[in-house]
């Protein structure tokens, strides 16, 4: 028999495109996925990698695969889901942690949904930032999932006991005021915004360190023109003309007029969005993550570039 969760780990590589990826994003080793694949193999009597000292390429008969794989394991956790449901109005209670962001712009759209009222959750919330919302993972025990984001591999810190599951990633991008005569979408380098005034995170802060290591990895030494660790402020503050800014794409759902969106390729950013649990969480609570995973993979705009197929 085949076992769902080296289904999932299948649906992980191909999306990922190596079983070093997917193991960073599910919380394996890479030898670990490497063992899973070779018991899919076996299960299946299907070849779904072809395997070089460096690399893992996934054959036509691995796609195919993950296809069904998707189909299968959302009717399963649809049933499994029909099966756990609690009886009217003794849902199941979600102590759920969430930053801002998250909770403006992608919670509303799966709790609008028919697939919401389906799930038997009775969510109670905590929007705050991760660090705090961590807090509430590690001391009181007053919530059961935080939602966090972690731009590059700095900034948080949580007990090994636990665990993580990776959401999704939001991408940054340069906004710029669209006074400045630049055309929305335009492609330009990192050299043409060099003498531009910038919208900073304040110096000090995790994002803060990772945007100037990036800056400073293409030689863009930004003149600043204010500090704001706040996203709808410093999209404010572009539109009026003040500068230019880095800004998440969830974040730019509500993006104001005035303000165009550019593609710069030497600042490429994304912050990744995880689900941190204290403990295993039943069905419902997985078949929420999942929904709230797709909705976040429909809010991409432009999605990074990613390496080729690959173990490293």
């Amino acid at each position: 028999m085949v076992n769902p969760v080296h289904l999932k780990t299948l649906l992980e590589v191909i999306r990922t495109g190596s079983f070093a990826a997917a193991a960073l994003r599910l919380g394996y080793t890479a030898s670990a996925v490497s063992q899973q694949m070779t018991a899919l193999e076996k299960d299946t009597g299907a070849r779904l990698f072809e395997r070089s000292a460096r690399t893992a390429s996934p054959t036509d008969a691995a796609v195919v695969m993950a296809r069904h794989a998707v189909k299968v394991l959302t009717d399963m956790d649809a049933l499994l889901a029909a099966a756990a449901r609690p009886g009217p109005g003794t849902g199941h209670e979600l102590r759920l942690g969430i930053f801002p962001s998250l909770a403006t712009f992608a919670l509303p759209e799966l709790l609008a949904s028919p697939q919401w009222r389906d799930l038997g959750i009775d969510l109670h919330l905590s929007v705050a930032e991760p660090a705090q919302t961590i807090q509430g993972l590690r001391t009181g025990g007053n919530l059961d999932v935080a939602l966090v984001y972690q731009v590059g591999q700095g900034g948080l810190a949580w007990p090994s006991s636990i665990s993580r599951r990776w959401l999704g990633d939001d991408n940054f991008r340069v906004v710029l005021p669209e006074s400045w005569g630049i055309r929305s979408g335009a492609e330009v380098t990192a050299e043409q915004l060099a003498g531009m005034p910038w919208i900073m995170h304040h110096p000090g802060t995790p994002d803060a360190l990772v945007i100037e290591r990036l800056f400073a990895s293409c030689s863009l030494h930004p003149q600043v023109a204010a500090y704001c660790d706040d996203f709808n402020a410093s999209l404010a503050m572009a539109s009026a003309g003040l500068g230019a800014a880095l800004v998440p794409e969830l974040a730019m759902l509500n993006r104001p007029a005035g303000t165009v969106v550019l593609d710069v390729p030497e600042i490429r950013l994304a912050r990744s969005i995880f689900a941190l649990l204290i403990h295993e969480q039943n069905v419902q609570v997985r078949l929420f993550l999942d929904r709230l995973a797709e909705v976040l993979g429909r809010r991409s705009i432009v999605p990074l570039p990613t390496s080729g197929p690959g173990q490293g």
